[in-house]
């Protein structure tokens, strides 16, 4: 059945696409788009996985959910051992940090921030805090790229690319001018081919 990518429009699936073209994988897409009104995952995902979220990820018929798994088996399957740090090593820990920091840190406050934008002024108790967490995620983003311009040693690996959507949030808000590592980053990434050509591939992203 070989690999399929079960693709949001908008959404955290465009960095598996990316990951992909990277890899030289052969890869089948089927699109889902959002809601008009809501901007909510339409029900036909819900018949693929009960939470109806993306990106999920079949090979050869098995489902693979959470963007961080889908990451580390993409990489340690068809990395040809590049992508990943090696075992045992202390690259290899922080690189297992930054996975999880993608989704479980980075991603709460640019949730909330977007799940709060929809209660006008009733978010106003919510909006400090949830603006200096912002600010501080993105900081210490901007804090921990090496002079290389990548988060874990000197070359592209599965963290850089969990990481690639927060820091795409950051810059797409405005933060850039004052994140320029980060801004130097996510330009890196856009001017990637296999970027350029999941992008093709993925359709609507942000505008992009």
């Amino acid at each position: 059945m070989g690999i399929v990518v079960h693709h949001l429009n908008n959404s955290r699936s465009q960095r598996v696409l990316w990951l992909l073209e990277e890899l030289g994988v052969d890869y089948e897409i089927r699109h889902y788009q959002r809601d008009a009104v809501t901007n909510l995952a339409p029900p036909e995902l819900k018949a693929i996985h009960p939470l109806g979220k993306s990106p999920l990820l079949e090979i050869d018929g098995r489902m693979i959910e959470e963007s961080g798994a889908i990451v580390q088996v993409l990489c340690e399957r068809y990395g040809a051992g590049n992508w990943l740090p090696a075992n045992g090593t202390d690259d290899a820990v922080r690189h297992l940090e930054l996975m999880h920091f993608a989704e479980g840190s980075a991603m709460t406050p640019i949730l909330l921030q977007l799940y709060t934008s929809r209660l006008g002024d009733s978010a106003a108790p919510l909006k400090p805090r949830i603006d200096e967490q912002l600010a501080a995620h993105f900081g210490y983003m901007e804090q921990i790229l090496r002079p290389s311009g990548h988060f874990i040693g000197d070359d592209w690996t599965g963290a850089d690319v969990m990481m690639s959507f927060p820091a795409e949030i950051a810059v797409m808000q405005g933060a850039g001018s004052q994140l320029p590592k980060l801004a130097a980053f996510v330009a890196a990434i856009r001017a990637r081919p296999a970027w350029q050509r999941a992008r093709e591939k993925g359709g609507e992203y942000f505008g992009q």
